[in-house]
């Protein structure tokens, strides 16, 4: 696919071709983007914020994996969160670095390694792997 082909972007539950649109059909408020959405099966991913070519930012995701990624990332975040002001430096590098060890922690690539991208059991994993940090039960290392 070259950079200028248009985006498609298929359901994971049906197989049917997801549309795009507006981010207000999903949410109750606009957050000024777009979002690809399976109407069948009430599945949909955002887009990319200032993506001209409608980049989802993840896999289509139903009820119950959207809630899987919100309890995912309500783990997940304090943590990287905790590390940029431990070691003094910027969200994007400590939220790098938390999705490294992540990946290291689940035997994945970090390319591989997103929750928009997981799955309901790997969702549950991350919410494992945090629990265990913050019980002292796994270290977090320091480049984590």
């Amino acid at each position: 696919m070259k950079r200028s082909d248009p985006i498609r972007v298929r359901c994971d539950y049906c197989g049917n071709p997801a549309v795009l649109v507006p981010d207000t059909e999903v949410y109750r408020r606009s957050y000024g983007g777009s979002v690809w959405l399976c109407r069948p099966c009430d599945a949909w991913v955002g887009c990319h914020k200032n993506s001209k070519r409608n980049i989802p930012l993840g896999r289509l995701a139903n009820a119950e994996l959207r809630q899987a990624k919100i309890k995912a990332h309500a783990a997940f975040d304090p943590l990287w969160q905790a590390v940029a002001e431990r070691d003094q430096i910027n969200q994007c590098r400590a939220r790098n670095r938390g999705y490294a060890w992540m990946a290291k922690q689940m035997g994945i690539t970090r390319e591989e390694c997103h929750i928009g991208k997981f799955d309901v059991a790997q969702c549950g994993r991350v919410v494992e792997l945090c629990r265990a940090v913050i019980a002292g039960k796994q270290p977090a290392e320091r480049s984590a």
